[in-house]
């Protein structure tokens, strides 16, 4: 797949003023810093969709955008920005969470992990939290240029030793880089894969 077109819907805290349920939607979520903006603006070809901060917490709100005028991508919020206060942080995770919950035409939750970091309890709580409520999910593996040629030989073994703790097998997972542009056709093909067994 190829991403022609990329058009900014809507931005709300509100599920109930999302837009209509109409076709395939996915969303993308991780820890604040994680690469989230770079990767969806790699995605879709256009540096400008999602903006990019240099300091972490940017977005705050629940983005819509609508691909190639088929499906639409969301822009989520990062969780676990220490330097948002509790209040703010739990109006975060209600509305996150409603969202996960309701959203009828969510077909899959990627969740982005930086890879230069071992395995965050905060990244594997999330993910069991998504499974318990059978929300389907991906892990995305971003900044893999930051990576020594050595180590990205290792991460996702070690990665993927802790998900089986908790998991009878590796959910599906993509290795990107923002930079060099890593993992955007598997991604987008993937992403082909859903949109052509779902209807609605």
């Amino acid at each position: 797949m190829k991403i022609n077109q990329a058009e900014f819907v809507i931005s709300n805290t509100d599920v109930r003023l999302c837009p209509a349920p109409d076709r395939a939607e996915y969303a993308f979520i991780g820890r604040s810093n994680v690469g989230k903006s770079s990767l969806i603006n790699m995605l879709t070809n256009n540096k400008n969709l999602a903006k990019i901060s240099s300091k972490p917490g940017k977005t705050r709100l629940i983005n819509h955008f609508l691909i190639n005028k088929e499906w639409y991508l969301v822009d989520l919020p990062g969780y676990g920005y220490a330097k948002v206060n509790h209040n703010e942080r739990d109006r975060f995770q209600k509305f996150i969470s409603r969202y996960m919950k309701t959203r009828e035409n969510l077909v899959n939750v990627f969740v982005l992990v930086d890879s230069r970091h071992k395995p965050q309890e905060i990244d594997l709580d999330f993910m069991v939290w998504l499974g318990e409520h059978g929300v389907p999910f991906s892990i995305v593996f971003t900044k893999l240029d930051k990576l020594k040629s050595t180590e990205k030989k290792v991460f996702v073994k070690k990665y993927e030793a802790e998900m089986l703790k908790y998991w009878e097998e590796m959910p599906p997972y993509f290795i990107t880089s923002s930079v060099e542009g890593d993992g955007k056709e598997e991604l987008l093909d993937y992403i082909e894969q859903i949109n052509s067994s779902v209807q609605f």
